[in-house]
């Protein structure tokens, strides 16, 4: 087991419960997918176990790789292997997408990057992103498209190869091809590593190429139903009213 997060709660600072005795369960190499209603927890769920700050956890533990890091700050958190794209990927000046990629291998190696191996290899993940190498060059995010954002995202999950990712709403706001781009990075991830996925989403356009292992809902805080790729189906055929009653 990579992940067991065990009655987990938590809310905001201000004291607003958010999470409610939630437990999920990932094992290495699988790819579950978390969907539910508008203001259900889900990248609440995402930011608590990345160890966002703002998230205070009043109950539970996050156990991962066999190490309780429910106290952990973010950078020990990532350089265990956990990784997070985010819905709302932010703008960085001064520091461009190439500096930002190959500071953060660094930090989790500890060790100096060979600068001709390393633009190799960042020519060739941005190849199957179909992003123009000039991005490198630019500060992170700054006046990047919606979808060159979300590229981004991607390309540091397939330089940093981390064993555990998070993917939060990475499919929002992007138009067919952008979708499919970003899905053909995330089987190529998948491809690479015996990474696990999760993947927080409204639609299904994103992992309709992908193996998914479990779906599941979450209603309220919590986890109401489990299931396979059968699931995802049944949300779209029935909505998530249908499973407000499980929770």
């Amino acid at each position: 087991m990579l992940l067991d997060i065990q009655n987990l709660s938590a809310g905001l600072e201000d004291g607003k419960q958010i999470l409610n005795s939630l437990n999920l369960q990932i094992n290495e190499g699988e790819t579950h997918v978390l969907m539910g209603p508008n203001g259900a927890g889900k990248s609440s769920l995402g930011n608590t176990i990345m160890g966002n700050p703002v998230y205070k956890i009043t109950g539970g533990k996050i156990i991962f790789k066999n190490q309780d890091i429910t106290e952990e700050s973010p950078d020990k958190r990532a350089k265990l292997g956990i990784f997070m794209s985010f819905q709302n990927p932010v703008e960085v000046p001064g520091i461009p997408l190439e500096g930002f990629i190959r500071s953060a291998i660094q930090e989790l190696t500890g060790e100096r990057v060979k600068l001709f191996q390393f633009q190799k290899e960042l020519q060739a993940a941005m190849d199957i992103l179909g992003m123009d190498y000039s991005y490198a060059k630019r500060d992170l995010n700054v006046g990047f498209s919606g979808g060159e954002r979300k590229k981004a995202e991607i390309l540091q999950l397939l330089m940093l190869k981390p064993s555990f990712a998070i993917l939060d709403e990475t499919d929002s706001g992007l138009d067919v091809d952008a979708t499919r781009i970003v899905s053909t990075g995330i089987e190529e991830y998948k491809k690479r590593t015996n990474g696990s996925l999760l993947i927080i989403t409204h639609s299904t356009r994103i992992i309709e190429n992908l193996n998914v292992d479990y779906a599941h809902v979450l209603v309220k805080g919590k986890i109401a139903k489990t299931g396979d790729q059968s699931l995802i189906k049944a949300i779209n055929e029935g909505g998530f009213e249908q499973f407000e009653s499980l929770n």
